[in-house]
C-alpha cells in the first residue's frame, strides 16, 4: 500500500472510533468466554486466527517486501504482545476496574511520552480532551466500587508498562504511517497480529492449549479474532496514518463507553449515573480530539505543516545546487573589478581632451570621436603595452593613450555615411 497522500482528519477519526468500537465489545465477550477458557488460550487462539483471516485474504501480500517493513512490524508486534500477555498475567491478583483503569492511563501517558522522545507539540484542547478523557475513564471503572478485592502493587504495575507499552506503540505506528516512505499498511498489521499471536502462544502452550467446545463460544471467538483484531488492528493502521497519535490515543480511549452501551443494550444492565457521567465526559473528549481540517492543521505527528513545507523547500533547494552544473563558458568575459573613470585619469588633468570634451554643448563632434576611440579599443586587444595611466589598461594598453590617438586622428574631420562632405 502506497503513503495516504493526504491528511484527511474525520475519515482517520471515524476509523479510530470503529477502533474503539471494536475494541470495546471484546471486553463483556472476552468476561463471558473466560469463565469456559483460559485467558492466556484465548489471547493466543484470538490473535493467531486473525492475522490467518487477513493471509487468507491476501495470501501473496508478504511477497517481497523490504526488511525495514518486517523489522517494523515485528518491533510493534512484540510491544503489544507483551502489554497482552503482562495485562493478562496482572489481572489475576487485581479487580477489573482497577486493571482497566490502569490500561486507559495509556491515554495520559501518550502525550507524555510524545513531548519527551519526539517534543511533539501538543495543542491545548488536546490537553484538555486527554483530561477528560481520563476523567471519564476514571467515572466508568474506579467510582463504581471495586468491592473488597485486594490490589496487588506488582500487579499493578505490571499493568501500567503495559499501558506505557501500547502508548509506545500508538507513536511509533503514527510515526511509520508518515515516514515520507511507502507504508504497507495491510501487511504491517498481518506481520503485527502474527507476531502477537506467537508470543501469546508460547505463552499459552506451557499447560497446552484449550479450545472452544460449543458453537456459541467459536462464534465468540470469531467476533474476537475478525471484527476486534483482525478489522480493529487494520483500521487503526490506516487510521493513525491521519490522525496524529495523541488525538488517536483519546479516540481510542473510549473504549469504556461502549462498553456500556453493549451492556445496555445487549445484557440489559441498567443505566446508572456514572454511566451518564463517564459517557459525557468521554463524548466532550472526543468532540476536542477530532483535528480541524485547514491548510494550516497540523500533521500527524503534531508538527505544523507550514514548518514542514519549509523543511521540504529547504532541501529541495539544497539538492537542486549540489545537482547544478557548472560549465566553462568561452564567449563569457572574466570576472575582473573595473575601476571608476575619473577626469583625472590622464597625466596632465587641465590639458586632456576628455575634460575639455565633457561639456555639453561644445560643438565637437562626439560621435565620430566616440567611434573613433571604440575602434582602437578593440583593435587593441592584442596590443602588448606596459600601462602607462592611473585608471585603468584594456589588455596592456593605457586608455588614455588610446583616447589621445583617437584626439590627434579627429583633428582632420573624415566623411563618413552621417556626414555629407
Amino acid at each position: 500500500m502506497a503513503v495516504v497522500p493526504a491528511p484527511r482528519p474525520l475519515l482517520g477519526a471515524v476509523l479510530l472510533l470503529f477502533v474503539s468500537a471494536a475494541w470495546g465489545s471484546a471486553f463483556p465477550l472476552m468476561k463471558d468466554l473466560i469463565h469456559r477458557l483460559p485467558v492466556e488460550d484465548l489471547l493466543a487462539e484470538r490473535y493467531a486466527l486473525a492475522a490467518l483471516t487477513l493471509l487468507l485474504l491476501r495470501p501473496r501480500c508478504l511477497r517481497g517486501l523490504p526488511r525495514r517493513t518486517w523489522g517494523h512490524g515485528a518491533i510493534l508486534g512484540v510491544m503489544f504482545g507483551v502489554g497482552q500477555t503482562g495485562q493478562a498475567i496482572a489481572l489475576h491478583s487485581l479487580p477489573s476496574a482497577v486493571s482497566g483503569f490502569a490500561v486507559g492511563c495509556s491515554v495520559v501517558i501518550t502525550p507524555i511520552l510524545a513531548l519527551l522522545l519526539f517534543r511533539a507539540r501538543v495543542p491545548m484542547r488536546v490537553w484538555v480532551g486527554v483530561a477528560l478523557a481520563m476523567a471519564g475513564m476514571t467515572v466508568f471503572t474506579l467510582l463504581r466500587g471495586i468491592g473488597d478485592e485486594r490490589i496487588s502493587l506488582l500487579a499493578l504495575g505490571v499493568t501500567l508498562t503495559a499501558a506505557a507499552l501500547y502508548a509506545g506503540h500508538t507513536l511509533l505506528l503514527a510515526r511509520l504511517s508518515r515516514a515520507g516512505e511507502t507504508f504497507h499498511a495491510y501487511e504491517l498489521t498481518v506481520i503485527q497480529l502474527a507476531t502477537i499471536g506467537a508470543m501469546t502462544g508460547a505463552f499459552a502452550v506451557r499447560d497446552g492449549l484449550s479450545l472452544p467446545v460449543s458453537v456459541p463460544d467459536w462464534g465468540i471467538l470469531a467476533h474476537l479474532s475478525v471484527v476486534s483484531c483482525a478489522l480493529g488492528f487494520l483500521a487503526r493502521s490506516y487510521g493513525q496514518a491521519h490522525v496524529a497519535a495523541v488525538p488517536s490515543a483519546v479516540l481510542m480511549s473510549s473504549q469504556p463507553l461502549w462498553v456500556a452501551a453493549i451492556a445496555v443494550i445487549w445484557f440489559a444492565e441498567p443505566v446508572g449515573w456514572s454511566m451518564i457521567v463517564g459517557g459525557g465526559l468521554m463524548a466532550g473528549a472526543m468532540l476536542l480530539a477530532v483535528p480541524a481540517r485547514s491548510p494550516r492543521a497540523a500533521l500527524p505527528d503534531g508538527t505544523p505543516r507550514n514548518r514542514t513545507l519549509l523543511e521540504v523547500s529547504r532541501q529541495a533547494s539544497k539538492r537542486l545546487a549540489e545537482l547544478k552544473v557548472k560549465r566553462d563558458d568561452s564567449l563569457k568575459a572574466p570576472q575582473v573589478d573595473v575601476p571608476y573613470v575619473s577626469k583625472a585619469a590622464c597625466a596632465n588633468a587641465a590639458t586632456c581632451r576628455l575634460t575639455a570634451h565633457s561639456a555639453k554643448g561644445s560643438g565637437q563632434p562626439s560621435l565620430d570621436r566616440l567611434i573613433a576611440r571604440a575602434t582602437l579599443i578593440v583593435r587593441a586587444r592584442n596590443l602588448p603595452g606596459p600601462g602607462c595611466c592611473q585608471s585603468i589598461t584594456l589588455v596592456g594598453r593605457c586608455l588614455c593613450e588610446l583616447m589621445e590617438e583617437a584626439e590627434q586622428d579627429g583633428e582632420v574631420m573624415k566623411p563618413s555615411w552621417f556626414r555629407p562632405r
